[in-house]
């Protein structure tokens, strides 16, 4: 099944009159006076900075003769920051055109838009993938890049930003973020983002250390040292393992007897996989919402008319057959999340025997409250001990109180995050 891969933009600003190619019509946004500054004396309203609509002629294409008589400048802007593992197909685009770089967040204060770990790629062209930012930082962090790629050494980069000037910056609300930038994406980290198994790649990004030394911590508790110091890569080891723990990237300042070292946690979950048994409408939305969250997403179904790639188009694969067999097929692990959604006890009854003796994340099932409450009486009297009967959700999902199929599907991803994630749910929960 084709996997959805990362826009590639120019990041210089285009001229008007240039030869714009048409796939990225959509990710042009206009940005700001030519400048991108505020004239003294300019009010400081949220209106007065609204960008105006993109002008296009009534084909829908980008009218560059109506642009031409305007005073706005024209910038690709990404739609959306990744990870380096959503970048991968991106990441090999562009170096098939030659030289690429890489800024990663490490650190971020305030109300900075990209969490650590957000990635930008660029190649000395300017043509990128990702962002690290909400708007124009990321012109100046691709020249940043282009230069590291010239000068072949990285380099540890801050922006900060008032809350008067934040919106004009893409820092929505004002804030701070550190980048590391790079000339080259290194092998470890391609490494990483490709296996499915949970890694983190710890890199020293500023100190008593040598730059961009690294030690990759394997999920199982393997590591490679990459000219990372004895004394220093059992500290950065012990922060891997807290990180990958927390499925979140991180930066952190270690003492050494040297004097301080700053590291950056990169980290690459075990990439889950979202599998869900039976083939009904609430399954077609699911997929859809689930692969922007990254998930591999599996649909089963003991019946074939089901499960048509007309019907699941974007979902990775569809598998025919009963729970015990597709279970066995999938290799359920701790970064499953399992949906049983089919509401007939022929196929949710063994699917649940099953789940329960698996190291799932989530187990969702569909049915009433009173469904529930029958089946949990049942699970008791076949010997499931309460811990295993607690680790079912059902009704599965939030209660949000939609009911349409994609409003179903919102909720229980909503409840799959907050489990993941430890989340506090503190209003509208199940009783």
């Amino acid at each position: 099944m084709a996997t959805r891969s990362a826009p590639i933009a120019s990041a210089s600003t285009l001229v008007v009159g240039e030869v714009i190619d048409p796939d990225l019509l959509d990710d042009l946004q206009p940005f700001g006076r030519v400048g991108g500054h505020r004239r003294h004396g300019d009010s400081h309203s949220r209106e007065d900075m609204v960008p105006p609509p993109i002008p296009r002629d009534r084909a829908g294409r980008l009218d560059l003769r109506l642009a031409l008589r305007t005073t706005y400048r024209w910038q690709v802007q990404p739609k959306w920051s990744a990870t380096m593992r959503e970048l991968l197909e991106a990441y090999e685009r562009l170096r098939a055109e030659g030289l690429v770089g890489r800024a990663v967040v490490t650190q971020i204060w305030g109300s900075a838009p990209r969490p650590e770990g957000a990635v930008l790629l660029a190649s000395p062209t300017g043509k990128m993938a990702g962002s690290v930012s909400g708007g124009c930082v990321e012109n100046a962090v691709v020249e940043e890049i282009r230069a590291a790629i010239e000068r072949g050494t990285p380099k540890a980069l801050e922006y900060g930003v008032t809350h008067e000037r934040a919106w004009e910056f893409g820092l929505s609300c004002g804030g701070t973020i550190s980048l590391f930038v790079e000339p080259t994406v290194r092998a470890e980290i391609v490494a990483a983002a490709g296996r499915r198994e949970g890694s983190v790649v710890a890199t020293v990004i500023g100190g008593a250390a040598p730059l961009g030394a690294a030690l990759v911590y394997h999920e199982s508790g393997a590591r490679e040292n990459l000219r990372v110091p004895p004394g220093l890569a059992e500290t950065m080891a012990a922060g891997a393992a807290d990180a990958i723990t927390h499925l979140s990237s991180k930066s952190e300042t270690i003492p050494t007897p040297n004097g301080e070292v700053r590291v950056l946690y990169e980290v690459f979950p075990r990439r889950p996989t979202l599998l869900i048994f039976g083939g009904v409408h609430i399954a077609t939305a699911l997929v859809t919402l689930a692969r922007p969250l990254g998930f591999r997403t599996v649909v089963a179904d003991g019946r074939e008319a089901f499960l048509t790639p007309e019907r699941f188009p974007d979902a990775d694969e569809l598998i025919v057959g009963w729970p015990d067999e597709v279970f066995a097929r999938v290799g359920i692990d701790s970064a499953t999340c399992i949906c049983l959604l089919t509401h007939d006890p022929k196929f949710d009854e063994p699917a649940i025997e099953v789940a329960l003796r698996s190291p799932a994340a989530y187990i969702g099932v569909i049915g009433s409250r009173k469904t529930q409450q029958i089946r949990r009486e049942r699970l008791k009297e076949a010997g499931h001990s309460a811990e295993q009967i607690a680790r079912l959700h059902g009704p599965i999902g939030l209660d949000l109180g939609g009911r349409e199929p994609s409003e179903i599907a919102l909720a229980i991803l909503a409840e799959i995050t907050a489990t993941r994630y430890q989340g506090k749910i503190t209003r509208g929960t199940k009783s």
